[in-house]
């Protein structure tokens, strides 16, 4: 089975990717989050350059896009692919809703037939593989029946399948019987995601998908950065490299951000993921969280290796995977 990293909007930046390839490698794919293509123009600068080639080097990379346009996307998707890149990802799940309300994202899944006329000009016009990541539905886990049957009249590369509805943000259980469902009745190439926090979720769902190619992990591996390679059978993550994955990360962001706030933004948003592994440091995150400058975050970061044992297994946020796979 392949494994993943799905994308995390201000979490897996280029600068992220780069430190996980080097000091994790065995990520098959990383997804970039997502690129909004509308209007009818161009991406401009700022839009592409967390997927600019000389800063993505070193493994294989997803760019994905967010519309509902398909002029627009096919535009964008023609430069993504001047700049080298083959697979374009269309971005079907996302649940925020200053994205759904647009109808982007998983607010696209509402309006099936406008999804329909969008993607057979998508497929038609933008030369190369597209795959798509989506939810089951948006209220409901039936309607998942119909957008299926739209996506297998279309040569989608992979279909990534998150089974949440987009009512559940990222909450409750995934829901089984709609991935099972996919994977009796997918046209194309399946990629499951959703909750798979430890190794042992990614060995449960292996057994019940043996054919099953590949795997996105998000908030597990997030927390736990080893965790692609545990799941492929080696070893678990410990401190010292988890340290070396911190330090190096806080030192891309230094050199890319201007003042410590904006570094340090960008660090406790990681440690929000990443104090799973450390399931009794109350006291030391709090303190991390409480610094406004890399002066006292960083020997906050020190205590909280120094005092706090690490726990590899214990998975974001204490959670199990319960989809009964």
């Amino acid at each position: 089975m392949n494994y993943y990293f799905a994308p995390m909007e201000g979490v897996t930046t280029h600068m992220f990717r780069r430190a996980h390839s080097r000091l994790f490698p065995g990520c098959r794919k990383y997804f970039s989050p997502f690129i909004v293509a509308c209007q009818d123009v161009e991406l401009r600068g700022r839009e592409v350059r967390d997927v600019l080639p000389e800063v993505c080097g070193g493994y294989v990379l997803v760019p994905q896009l967010l519309s509902n346009d398909a002029a627009a996307f096919i535009i964008a998707a023609r430069q993504l692919r001047d700049l080298g890149y083959g697979e374009i990802n269309l971005n079907l799940g996302c649940p925020s809703g200053t994205v759904t309300a647009k109808k982007r994202g998983s607010g696209f899944l509402t309006v099936p037939d406008e999804l329909d006329a969008f993607l057979e000009a998508v497929y038609s016009g933008a030369a190369g593989p597209i795959s798509i990541k989506t939810r089951v539905g948006y209220e409901s886990a039936e309607e998942f029946h119909r957008l299926l049957g739209v996506f297998n009249k279309y040569p989608v590369s992979e279909l990534t399948v998150h089974p949440r509805v987009r009512s559940d943000f990222y909450n409750g259980t995934p829901d089984a019987a709609a991935f099972e469902f996919a994977v009796g009745n997918s046209a194309n190439p399946l990629c499951y995601n959703g909750d798979l926090f430890r190794a042992s979720d990614c060995a449960a769902l292996r057994d019940a998908y043996p054919a099953l190619p590949a795997a996105m992990l998000g908030r597990g591996a997030a927390a736990n950065p080893a965790l692609i390679r545990q799941a492929q059978g080696g070893l678990p993550l410990n401190s010292g490299e988890l340290r070396e994955f911190h330090d190096e990360l806080l030192e891309a962001y230094r050199g890319e951000y201007s003042g410590d706030r904006n570094v340090l933004h960008k660090m406790k948003e990681l440690w929000y993921y990443m104090s799973a592994m450390f399931p009794d440091s109350a006291r030391q995150m709090k303190r991390i969280y409480k610094a406004q400058s890399c002066a006292e975050y960083i020997p906050a970061v020190d205590a909280l290796f120094r005092e706090s044992p690490m726990d590899p297994d214990s998975g974001f946020g204490g959670q199990k995977n319960s989809a009964g796979f």
